[in-house]
Formats: C-alpha cells, sequence, structure tokens
C-alpha cells in the first residue's frame, strides 16, 4: 500500500465526519469524528478538536493494548476537552478489537505497537490506517498512554509503570520531567508511586516499531509513552495520573483551560479548589471524585479482588512436570468480595504480556526449567489482584 495525504484516498478505510462547535471563554472550537478502518472489525474513531487560534498540533493515543484499561479511558476523557489555540487529535481505542477481547494483542497475536517501523510503511492496515491519521495532522506533540504490571527503575524487564518515556532532545527531556514531577507533586500520595523519566530505545533496538517513536522520528515531533501501574491502584486513580501528564505536556502547547480538563490541580500543597472547580482537587483512591465514572464514585468502599492459580489435575505438582506435559490452571476459585470478576488474563513465560484470556487455560511444559505463570484478575470496579507460580520439570 502507498500512502497517501488525504483521507478520503486512504485505503485503509479512513472517512471523516464534521461534528459541532463548542464556546469557550476565548472563542469556539470545532470538532469531527474520523472513523478509522470503518465497516471493519478494527473500526475504530479519532475525535479531532481544533481552536479559533492557530496554534501546534497534539495527538493523544490510548488503547494501543486491549488491556491497558487507564490509558484508554484518559484518552476517552481527553477527546472531550477544550482548547484554547492549535488542534487536538484523540484515538482512544487504537485497537477497538483488542479491547472488546480485554487482550493486549489482536486476535491473531498482532501486537500493534510493534507494527510502525521508522521510515517504512507501516505493516498492518490497522497502523497503516492509525498511520493515514497521524501523518495526515503532522502533530509537534505525540502522547501515547499505556500500563504495565511493574514499576520502572531504569531496567524494562522489571516494569515500565510509573514512567514517562521521551524522544530525544532537550525540550522532550525537560518537558518529560517536568510531567513527572507535577504529576508526582499533585495526585501522587505513596512515594513508592512517584514517576520517573527514561529516553526512547535507540533506533535500531528493541523495543522498536512503536507509534510514538515512528512519529518522533519521522515527523519530527516530541514524543512521549506515558505508563502507569496497572496493578493494586484504583482505576480512576490511574486514569487521573494520565490525565494529568497529558495536561502538563500540552498545556504550554495547547493553551489548555484547567477547568475544561479536570485534571490534577497545579497546587501541590493540597489547598481546597473553590465550590466552582471541583474537578481540579487532585484524585486518589479516597477522593469520591465526581466524573461520569463509577469507578471513581466507589473508589473509596471498594474491596480488591483476590486472584488464585489452582493446578488441574489437582494431584499434580507444579514442581514437578514432565518435558511435554500438558497441565490446565485453573482461575475459579478467584474471588471478588464486593462484586463480581469480569476478566481473567494470563501471561505463560517470562515475557510480561497478559496475552491469554478465560477462567481457565492448558500450558504445555515443552522443555525443562522453570516456567514462571501469572494470573491477573479484574473486577467490575476496575480493581486487579495477579496470583503467581512456577511450572518447573523434575530434571
Amino acid at each position: 500500500m502507498t500512502l497517501t495525504s488525504g483521507f478520503a484516498l486512504a485505503s485503509a478505510g479512513v472517512a471523516s465526519v464534521v461534528g459541532n462547535s463548542a464556546q469557550n471563554d476565548e472563542g469556539t472550537v470545532s470538532r469531527e469524528s474520523i472513523v478509522i478502518r470503518e465497516g471493519t472489525e478494527e473500526e475504530t474513531t479519532a475525535y479531532v478538536t481544533t481552536a479559533d487560534a492557530e496554534g501546534p498540533t497534539a495527538v493523544v493515543v490510548g488503547g494501543m493494548h486491549g488491556n491497558e484499561v487507564a490509558g484508554y479511558t484518559a484518552a476517552g476523557r481527553i477527546a472531550e476537552w477544550t482548547i484554547d489555540a492549535g488542534t487536538l487529535v484523540a484515538i482512544p481505542e487504537a485497537n477497538a478489537a483488542a479491547i472488546d477481547r480485554g487482550t493486549r494483542n489482536d486476535a491473531e497475536g498482532n501486537n500493534l505497537n510493534r507494527q510502525f517501523p521508522e521510515s517504512e510503511t507501516p505493516d498492518t492496515e490497522l497502523a497503516r490506517a492509525i498511520w493515514d491519521v497521524v501523518s495526515e495532522y503532522d502533530p509537534d506533540v505525540i502522547v501515547d498512554l499505556h500500563e504495565s504490571t511493574g514499576i520502572y527503575a531504569g531496567d524494562p524487564m522489571d516494569g515500565v509503570g510509573q514512567a514517562i518515556f521521551h524522544s530525544a532532545g532537550e525540550a522532550a527531556t525537560d518537558a518529560a520531567a517536568d510531567a513527572a514531577d507535577y504529576v508526582t507533586q499533585t495526585a501522587v500520595d505513596d512515594p513508592e508511586f512517584a514517576f520517573e523519566i527514561g529516553p526512547f530505545s535507540e533506533p535500531e533496538t528493541d523495543p522498536s516499531g512503536l507509534l510514538a517513536h515512528k512519529t518522533a522520528r519521522d515527523l519530527n515531533a516530541d514524543g512521549f509513552l506515558a505508563e502507569t501501574l496497572s496493578t493494586d491502584v484504583e482505576l480512576e486513580t490511574r486514569v487521573q495520573w494520565h490525565t494529568a501528564i497529558v495536561e502538563r505536556l500540552l498545556e504550554g502547547e495547547l493553551l489548555l483551560d484547567e477547568s475544561d480538563t479536570g485534571s490534577a490541580s497545579d497546587d501541590p500543597t493540597g489547598e481546597e479548589p473553590s465550590e466552582s472547580e471541583p474537578d481540579e482537587e487532585p484524585a486518589d483512591d479516597e477522593s469520591g471524585d465526581d466524573t461520569d465514572d463509577s469507578d471513581g464514585e466507589e473508589a473509596a468502599s471498594n474491596e480488591s479482588p483476590v486472584a488464585r492459580i489452582d493446578l488441574l489435575p489437582t494431584w499434580r505438582s507444579e514442581s514437578a512436570l514432565e518435558p511435554g506435559e500438558t497441565v490446565t490452571l485453573d482461575a475459579s476459585n478467584s474471588d471478588d468480595p464486593d462484586g463480581e470478576l469480569v476478566r481473567y488474563e494470563w501471561c505463560i513465560g517470562d515475557h510480561g504480556s497478559f496475552d491469554e484470556t478465560g477462567e481457565t487455560v492448558e500450558v504445555t511444559v515443552s522443555a525443562d526449567g522453570d516456567h514462571p505463570v501469572a494470573l491477573r484478575v479484574v473486577d467490575d470496579d476496575g480493581s486487579t489482584d495477579i496470583d503467581r507460580l512456577t511450572l518447573s520439570t523434575n530434571c
């Protein structure tokens, strides 16, 4: 496929529909929707907000991985922001099919965020359609929102949560550091969850094929990839972290009006906001933040679910298996004390991705050694818990 400059000519199925206008203190913003891969299982939407005043263009993406709930939830809220200058393009559910399945990758196992090689055409139809939109708007800034099961401490192998990764250059580095400090001071209660920063991986090194990397290097944009911790933190808190990061990264670019973003306050001292601006209070597990998302309203009373892995048949020991043996891992004894479990996610092996779903999975131990397994359960409030075991041969 050859990329084209116009939506009408994009063979990946992109269509533009003009929306409405909204009034702010300075003037109006226009809104339009762009349907990506229309009529396919991958159909999703980009939302474009353009202010009267000229300014830079920013792209915010969520849902590249279907099991990273806070990212696509935050991007959906950001799509509704009002801006004072420039253009804001939000693609909240980039990988809508994976979101519907509740899995990191699509049904064919494709990791969407590895389909964007630099200086080349993206590898899949969905990636090409998304790139058509991004490259058409030629952003000055891109922010991609993700989640991780571990906290970043300098080594991505241990997890990349609570981090803002950035493209090369002093401006992007300084902006990432400022945003990390801002969200930590205004919206993080526990020092364990303080945000760090890190650089994008170099070209030709893993991980590669990331949308934010390609946008930064092919379109000369300032690129950012924000990661929140997906475990042991309420969904609403993670969403607020994401929106606070994006607000801080973009407020100098799009002249954001804080009353329209509903993110954290600039004041880290905890001073109470006025009654007319209730949404500016920093959010945490106890906030009772008045939003449209019921996860935030019930966060204070929500009890976390409990994940449990059982090995079937029950007489088998996970530490005394034979190479080539197949066992069933059962999550049916997992529990949510105050609701119901809505998703069971499995990470088989040491790659760190929860690619399998279902209450039970079958695993074949194909080689000698230790084989780690993790189960993550998600309840109807978005809370999670993880149980782990190691399948080992007796050799």
